[in-house]
This record gives C-alpha cells, sequence and structure tokens, in this order.
C-alpha cells in the first residue's frame, strides 16, 4: 500500500527535522574545534565566497537572518579583517560587504579542516552503506536547492 502525499509530505518533515539537529551538532563540533568564529558567521562568509559582494539586506534574505544578527556577524568579521565594508557607488545608504583575502584564506583552510573531520567519520562506513549515503544526500540536496531557491527568489527579489 502506498503512502498519501500528505503521509509522505509528514514522514519527510519528520526526517528532516531529524536529521538537522545530528548534522548540525557534527559540523558545529568541528567548527568549533577549528576555529572560534561561530556557525552563523561562517555562513555569511560563505555566502560571501559564492556571491563575492553583497548588501546586508541581501545577506539577510538569502540567509533568512534578521538585520540585526547580520549587522553582529559583520562586525565580528570586521574586527577579525575577514570581511569589509564598501559604500555603494550608487546609493549612499546601501552599504556592501566584501571579503578580504584574509578573510577568503581562512574560510578555505576552516572548510578543509571540517570536511577532513567529516570524512574520517564517513570513511567508518562500508562501500555500500557510503554509495547509499552518496545518492541519498544528492537527491536531498537537489531537492533542498529547488525549494530554497524558490524561496530565495520569491523573498529576496530585487524592489
Amino acid at each position: 500500500m502506498t503512502k498519501s502525499k500528505g503521509e509522505n509530505v509528514n514522514s519527510i518533515v519528520e526526517n528532516l527535522l531529524s536529521i538537522h539537529p545530528m548534522l548540525s551538532k557534527n559540523i558545529s563540533r568541528a567548527i568549533r574545534s577549528k576555529t572560534n568564529l561561530n556557525p552563523g558567521s561562517l555562513f555569511v562568509i560563505g555566502m560571501l565566497k559564492k556571491h563575492k559582494l553583497l548588501s546586508m539586506t541581501e545577506i539577510g534574505c538569502k540567509l533568512s537572518m534578521p538585520k540585526p544578527h547580520v549587522t553582529a556577524h559583520i562586525d565580528k568579521l570586521i574586527a577579525a579583517k575577514l570581511v569589509e565594508r564598501l559604500n555603494d557607488p550608487n546609493d549612499r545608504r546601501i552599504i556592501n560587504i566584501q571579503l578580504t583575502a584574509k578573510g577568503l584564506q581562512d574560510f578555505e583552510a576552516i572548510k578543509k579542516d571540517i570536511t577532513e573531520e567529516l570524512r574520517i567519520q564517513l570513511n567508518k562506513l562500508d562501500e555500500n552503506r557510503l554509495q547509499n549515503l552518496q545518492e541519498s544526500s544528492q537527491i536531498v540536496r537537489d531537492v533542498l536547492t529547488e525549494i530554497v531557491i524558490d524561496n530565495v527568489d520569491q523573498g529576496c527579489a530585487k524592489k
């Protein structure tokens, strides 16, 4: 007997809600062991690496983060010389943020360390489990990317 759409959605929600804390805990532990930056600051840096230059509002929108939280993260990152503020040449009310060379270098080093720690954990699995996890995680990533892109496109459209 196949499940109804509603039952499938409920099952997916339960799975995602149980996966998130486990994954978050592992990644957060790896982050804390490698840097004094918190995950939110690393998300900001990762977004800046991807987009090169973003306004404070765009960062908040893309990360679903309130502007006061973005400001707090940016202030810490500026103090650490990982990002810099730039005035928008067309609108002086807009403050753009970009990574510094140090920010990019530190981010890449942290990402490498975290990746290696996760790789060590994954190497404990047998080939069959690894193959299943690779395929499943790719499907989850693809589907979540669709959902997130749709939400970001709707919520972050430039006005």
